[in-house]
C-alpha cells in the first residue's frame, strides 16, 4: 500500500507536461476568439486597408 501511496504522490506532483498543456489551452482559446469575431476582424481589416490604399494613392497623386 506504501508503494502505491509514493508513486501516486510523484504522479500528482509531476509537473513536466504542464507548460505544454498551458500553451495548448491559451492557443485553443485565441483560435476560438478569432473564429468568434471572424467577421469584425475581416471588417476592420478591409477597411484599414481601404485606408491605407487611398493614402498610398493620395502620396503618389502629388508626385
Amino acid at each position: 500500500m506504501k508503494k502505491v501511496t509514493n508513486t501516486l504522490k510523484k504522479l500528482w506532483q509531476d509537473e513536466s507536461a504542464q507548460g505544454a498543456t498551458e500553451y495548448i489551452l491559451l492557443l485553443v482559446i485565441v483560435v476560438a476568439i478569432v473564429l468568434l469575431f471572424k467577421d469584425k476582424i475581416m471588417g476592420t481589416v478591409k477597411s484599414k486597408l481601404g485606408d491605407l490604399d487611398t493614402g498610398i494613392q493620395s502620396v503618389n497623386s502629388n508626385f
